[in-house]
């Protein structure tokens, strides 16, 4: 899953986006409302976290401007400790959900992860298609009830395919999900990654569908 972190202070955001990608989350930082906005407007992203205190655009602007263009990616909000009239401008100006600050990583990191099952429709933290679990809190991931050792990038893909069951995936929509902005792949790297994982999981649930992208589906 692909994450944008807008935040003005470079320390907490280097500590906030190291432990998102321990997680295996794809993390872009920006530093300042401009700069976070326009990221958001021409990225595609699975979730944003956002604090509302931004140099040059205020992340409220920020957040008032998306919901107008109808970007409706899922948005948490970072707020003063005790200051509820942020929470309250955050919700009417579109945000799904909020910290406040100082916070620890870990509620962070699993507030984005509910956030992202919500806004795929699904409500349980482990997730099943067939024979393949993903426990969202852990990041372990089953085959048969056996653990299967994954790469980070393997299990990115597995985890942006079991978000979207059922739905065709093209190879451009899970390159711009799993890959930083600034990381360049090469052309066929994406689907190297699709044969190892298929080899490790030893399922045919992932479906190639011809000239349009991947499937994963409960019966193969």
């Amino acid at each position: 899953m692909r994450l944008l972190l807008i935040e003005d202070d470079q320390s907490l955001s280097r500590q906030l986006a190291s432990a998102l990608r321990q997680e295996n989350f794809a993390v872009d930082q920006a530093f300042d409302g401009e700069e976070g906005h326009y990221q958001g407007d021409v990225e595609p992203y699975d979730a944003v976290i956002l604090d509302i205190g931004l140099p040059v655009m205020n992340g409220i602007e920020v957040l008032k401007s998306w919901r107008k263009d109808e970007r409706n990616m899922p948005v948490l909000i970072l707020t003063a400790r005790d200051n509820w009239q942020e929470k309250v401008e955050g919700f009417e100006a579109g945000a799904d959900d909020y910290v406040t600050k100082p916070f620890q990583l870990e509620e962070v990191i699993a507030r984005v992860r509910a956030l992202i099952r919500r806004s795929s429709g699904l409500a349980s933290p482990v997730l099943t298609c067939g024979p393949i679990t993903l426990d969202t809190h852990s990041g372990e991931v089953q085959v048969n009830s056996q653990a299967v050792s994954l790469t980070a990038y393997e299990h990115k893909l597995i985890s942006y395919l079991m978000h979207h069951q059922g739905e065709v995936v093209s190879r451009t929509i899970l390159s711009e999900h799993i890959y930083e902005q600034d990381y360049d792949p090469d052309s066929n790297t994406l689907e190297v990654f699709v044969g190892r994982l298929r080899k490790k999981l030893n399922v045919p649930n992932i479906k190639t569908v011809r000239g349009r992208g991947y499937q994963l589906v409960e019966q193969a």
